[in-house]
């Protein structure tokens, strides 16, 4: 076994919980872990719902830096299937969960993803900081449960500003346009509630 796994299995095994362990802090954990990353899509529809041109181009384009950190983890995944705790019999998994490749951890990726777009761009800097403190706390809620190890948590958070880096310059070159036509789209299918003010035009 390297280091590094090493070095990963025994980090793991001192964040994980154990069977004695409250059942309050196991339910806030699965609710930290697994219900956290709602705010994910429901920030991205407030922005767009209630928000001007410039909030709507900020949601598209970290809904694509999202899609290139989920293809970043796919090819993670599909060339270094690395196993998840439960699959090696190591330590306490306290919720079911697929024998996927843990390596990188989407959840984390997907909420630090939308943290880099915001934070590349300044003007939503801070909300970017408290983002990615948001993504390295529900990651690390995942390995105390069991279906993740730290690294898995340390990928994701590598791995975003890759993906969010990536779309910035393809961003800056067709995101007007595009959020052009997909705002044409958006006023044509939900025309009557903005019709009665229930959303923004």
């Amino acid at each position: 076994m390297s280091f590094l796994e090493s070095f990963n299995q025994s980090l793991f095994l001192l964040i994980n919980a154990d069977p004695n362990t409250p059942v309050w802090r196991i339910h806030a954990a699965m609710l930290v872990a697994n219900k956290l990353i709602l705010l994910v899509p429901g920030a991205l529809a407030a922005i767009w719902l209630w928000g001007g041109q410039t909030q709507r181009n900020l949601a598209l384009k970290a809904l694509a830096s999202i899609a290139a950190a989920l293809c970043i983890s796919y090819l993670c995944g599909a060339l270094w299937p690395h196993p998840r705790p439960f699959t090696i019999g190591l330590g306490q998994a306290f919720f079911a969960h697929k024998a996927t490749a843990s390596f990188p951890s989407n959840h984390t990726i997907i909420i630090a993803a939308m943290a880099f777009a915001l934070i590349f761009d300044r003007r939503w800097a801070g909300w970017g900081w408290a983002t990615l403190v948001l993504a390295a706390i529900v990651g690390t809620s995942r390995v105390y449960l069991g279906v993740h190890f730290p690294l898995d948590i340390a990928g994701g958070l590598i791995l975003a500003p890759v993906a969010a880096g990536l779309i910035l310059p393809v961003w800056n070159r067709i995101g007007e346009p595009l959020t052009a036509v997909a705002q044409s789209l958006y006023r044509k299918v939900l025309a009557l509630p903005i019709a009665r003010g229930w959303i923004r035009a």
